[in-house]
């Protein structure tokens, strides 16, 4: 194989970073609301932190950062798609704890899962679909 059809030695998905203004509130959020664990809080540089937080045992994480200088925070579709294995239970969980989430779940037919979207404390808008197993 020539070095051009090997391609990269990228393995997998790590982390995605979704800009927050407020990294406290952002983590409570994902820990606190949405029951994510913490992988990470280590101060870096002068006075930033790098927190990262995921499902409890998934492999991808989250990491909340602050956004660039001159630049605001999120307001963004993040193309985040995270995996539930009950989507009607989660999404009347997510609504019954004030989350800013869809009014209702999607069903379009297979082999499109269901699917619900929702906005973090700072609008990053963030999509649960329903395991295909589940």
């Amino acid at each position: 194989m020539t070095e051009t059809a090997q391609g990269t030695r990228i393995t997998e998905l790590g982390r995605v970073a979704v800009t927050v203004a407020d990294q406290d509130r952002a983590l409570d959020f994902y820990v606190g609301t949405l029951g994510f664990e913490k992988r990470a809080d280590v101060p870096f540089d002068d006075g930033h932190r790098w927190i990262e937080v995921a499902p409890t045992g998934g492999a991808a994480a989250i990491a909340l950062v602050l956004p660039r200088e001159g630049q605001s925070a999120g307001g963004a579709e993040t193309g985040i798609i995270l995996v539930s294995e009950d989507i009607d239970a989660d999404h009347a969980t997510l609504r019954a704890r004030g989350v800013d989430t869809d009014p209702e779940v999607m069903r379009w037919g297979a082999p499109v899962p269901p699917m619900f979207g929702f906005r973090d404390p700072d609008g990053n808008g963030i999509m649960i679909v329903e395991n295909a197993e589940g």
